[in-house]
């Protein structure tokens, strides 16, 4: 599965021995979804990829991730464990190209003005490239004749 958001909060990094004595790390964070209704999601990384996986806080990223469920005293509880990450590129910009925050769901919209994209001009509008025409209306025209 995967999720898209950014990195709000950079946790302490854990540390411990097994009951086998061998090492272990754990590395967790909090991850804010885009969309009109964010959510938070805290999860971890563990063992080697805590060393491999770099996230930096107010970075935003695409997380490849498993969720498991386990019962502990009656309560359940569920991990996000995480096991790869990129750096999100929003949808219609080229890889490679410097990805633009989407502003917590905020979709990019033109500035008022700003010339058509893709060729799409409004029906009646001036084909794209091209300079506005003005209209200008006659004296005793059909403008003048409207009942109202």
């Amino acid at each position: 599965m995967e999720i898209e958001g950014r990195i709000i909060l950079d946790l302490p990094l854990q540390t411990g021995t097994s009951k086998a004595g061998k090492p272990w790390k754990k590395k967790e964070w909090v991850l804010e979804t885009f969309g009109s209704y964010p959510r938070k999601v805290k999860f971890h990384i563990f063992g080697d990829r805590v060393d491999t996986i770099r996230l930096e806080p107010g970075k935003d990223y695409v997380l490849s991730f498993d969720l498991e469920s386990r019962e502990f005293n009656g309560k359940w509880y569920t991990d996000v464990s995480v096991y790869q990450a990129r750096d999100y590129v929003p949808q219609g910009y080229p890889q490679g190209a410097p990805a633009a925050s989407p502003g917590y769901g905020m979709e990019s919209q033109p500035s008022y003005g700003a010339a058509p994209q893709d060729g799409y001009a409004a029906p009646g509008a001036a084909p794209f490239g091209a300079a506005p025409q003005p209209t200008f209306s006659q004296p005793g025209g059909a403008e003048e004749d409207l009942p109202f």
